[in-house]
């Protein structure tokens, strides 16, 4: 399967955040939610911070679009060009639920094909678990010294279940931010601020916990 980067659209707290990026999120947000397809698909990666898995900022349910076309049951066309786009089926909304899990339990069928997932295993959510509290640790500390910013932690879920190369979440303030891969079932995790020189680190994160492993680079 073809590797993919991403951006990870953490950020929930609108004051910190250009105008523009705010409205692009609600104007696609309003699109998805109302089953303006044509709309959805014309503002997604209209802008470089405008992309198919942009939920409301400020909002509190995270339905991406392709959650929103799983609830409506939108034709299997609008979900494969979202899906084209980078939408990412293992994204789930604040209460959990995939895409697929929502076409399911609305009684759209006829998504459950292009939207379907592997269901992660015990042993594989546990991982899952233990990185995100590990990550989310890590951006706390490294973001200290900053201005307190509301942020949806990075889910690693995506990142292995999605087999993306690298997951972006760039910080508001920190003029940089964390870039998270996974390598032989470890999340390696680099963060810097462009800024300040030799500010880079490097960690690699396992079940057991989080351990510095490079700095000064950058």
């Amino acid at each position: 399967m073809e590797q993919r980067n991403h951006d990870w659209p953490g950020v929930t707290d609108p004051g910190v955040l250009e105008d523009a990026v705010v409205d692009g999120s609600h104007r696609l947000a309003d699109a998805a939610k109302g089953g303006a397809w044509d709309t959805v698909l014309q503002l997604v990666g209209s802008g470089p911070w405008l992309g198919p898995n942009q939920w409301r900022i400020g909002g509190t349910s995270w339905f991406a679009p392709l959650h929103q076309a799983a609830w409506l049951g939108a034709p299997v066309e609008v979900v494969e060009r979202l899906l084209a786009h980078g939408a990412w089926r293992s994204l789930r909304t604040a209460d959990g639920d995939r895409p697929v899990d929502l076409a399911r339990r609305r009684g759209h069928g006829h998504l459950v094909d292009a939207l379907a997932t592997p269901d992660v295993t015990d042993a594989g959510r546990r991982r899952y678990d233990a990185w995100d509290r590990h990550l989310d640790a890590l951006v706390g500390e490294r973001t200290s010294s900053l201005d307190p910013v509301a942020y949806r932690p990075v889910a690693t879920e995506v990142l292995g279940e999605e087999r993306l190369q690298t997951l972006w979440f760039p910080f508001p303030g920190m003029y940089g931010g964390f870039s998270s891969s996974v390598h032989r079932n470890r999340l390696v995790v680099e963060s810097w601020c462009r800024v300040v020189g030799g500010s880079g680190q490097a960690h690699v994160i396992t079940e057991g916990g989080c351990v510095l492993v490079e700095e000064g680079f950058v």
